[in-house]
């Protein structure tokens, strides 16, 4: 008679080795369900996005207000004020939370719908910024404001030292035939502007910048074909000039302090001046769009971006003078002087600030046709 018991102890065993098996999978699968629905319960970090200019969200002070509130910036950079309206129209608005509108379109959004309106409330530093800029009309519609302002500065002629005697004392240079390679341009309005001053458009009042007849604008598109052999490029960020200076393909350009303090940064024998027909300028403000999805936490960051300390380290990274004059506490005397801030208003005076252009779209069909033209 054969023995079964060690037939019995063999399936038995095999019976409980399976059972254990299957068990320690049970165990695993529990903890990573368990691990799963933690991770889901944890908050997740919040991330700010910027649509703003070139240095408005550098490390050096984005850095702080991350850690402070435990969350990410995420910031992309424009190149014109046609591009970041374009964007905030064509439906890419939900995309950004804080965006950085010039003196030119930041009216046209609030009209527009495209921005939140702010509780001042929660930035204690709005009392601190310059009235003059605070009291604008700019960003104001219904007795509410819907941004503030940030920093300002002006288009500069910049030049290569080593190539003039001196600084070049008018924006009329740029015509001069001993430069034909040589200039560089913003692909932007602004040089609309700039052409218009060399023929005198801005006389007496500055504001027909921004509002030329049919036979100004002719006239400028006139001005501009007789520049273009001595156009080497348009540039479109300040990256781009900084290069086109650094590698000696060009002299002298229309530019903003960014690239000035930049090119210094490199030791660049780079100047920067304002013509005696005076020039154009911004008053950048920041905004929350209205269809941002953190608009808590933007208010907080607005906040937090003009406190005078965060202002100065803003001054700092692009040269543009501060909209809170109380980062002058934070600077020796020198760096006052050189960032205007020891007589704002006299530096103002030479500066005519971007206004609403009623007839943009006619501006920038004169502007592509200066820059197609063969």
């Amino acid at each position: 008679m054969p023995n079964n018991s060690k037939t019995i102890s063999r399936d038995t065993k095999v019976s409980i080795r399976a059972r254990n098996q299957i068990a320690a999978r049970c165990v695993l699968v529990a903890l990573l369900i368990l691990a799963l629905s933690c991770a889901a319960c944890r908050p997740k970090q919040p991330t700010l996005t910027l649509l703003v200019w070139e240095g408005y969200a550098d490390p050096s002070f984005i850095g702080a207000f991350e850690e402070s509130h435990h969350c990410k910036v995420v910031a992309s950079y424009m190149g014109t004020s046609d591009e970041l309206v374009a964007k905030l129209r064509g439906g890419s608005a939900s995309t950004y939370d804080v965006i950085s509108p010039s003196s030119d379109v930041a009216a046209s959004i609030v009209s527009a719908g495209l921005a939140a309106p702010l509780d001042l409330s929660k930035i204690p530093a709005y009392s601190q910024l310059s009235a003059k800029l605070r009291d604008s009309n700019i960003v104001k519609l219904n007795n509410q404001v819907y941004g503030v302002p940030f920093v300002w500065g002006p288009n500069a002629l910049l030049y290569d030292t080593t190539a003039f005697s001196g600084a070049p004392d008018s924006w009329a240079i740029l015509w001069d035939p001993k430069y034909r390679g040589k200039v560089s341009l913003w692909d932007e309005l602004s040089t609309i502007y700039m052409a218009a001053q060399v023929l005198g458009y801005d006389k007496p009042d500055p504001s027909q910048l921004y509002n030329l007849s049919d036979a100004q604008l002719d006239a400028v598109k006139k001005k501009l074909l007789e520049l273009k052999p001595n156009i080497r490029k348009w540039w479109s960020t300040g990256g781009e000039l900084t290069n086109l200076f650094q590698n000696h393909e060009v002299v002298i350009a229309m530019g903003w302090p960014l690239m000035t303090n930049d090119l210094r940064k490199l030791n660049f024998p780079i100047g920067e001046t304002i013509p005696r027909e005076n020039t154009t300028g911004w008053i950048d403000h920041l905004m929350i769009t209205a269809a941002s999805s953190n608009k808590e936490l933007a208010q907080e960051f607005l906040a937090y971006m003009v406190e005078a300390q965060t202002q100065k380290k803003v001054s700092d990274v692009t040269h543009y003078t501060p909209a809170n004059a109380g980062a002058a506490q934070f600077l020796n005397a020198d760096e006052k002087k050189i960032l205007h801030l020891d007589d704002p208003d006299a530096y103002m005076r030479r500066i005519y600030f971007w206004q609403d252009v009623p007839r943009r779209r006619k501006y920038n069909e004169i502007w592509n046709e200066v820059k197609n033209a063969q």
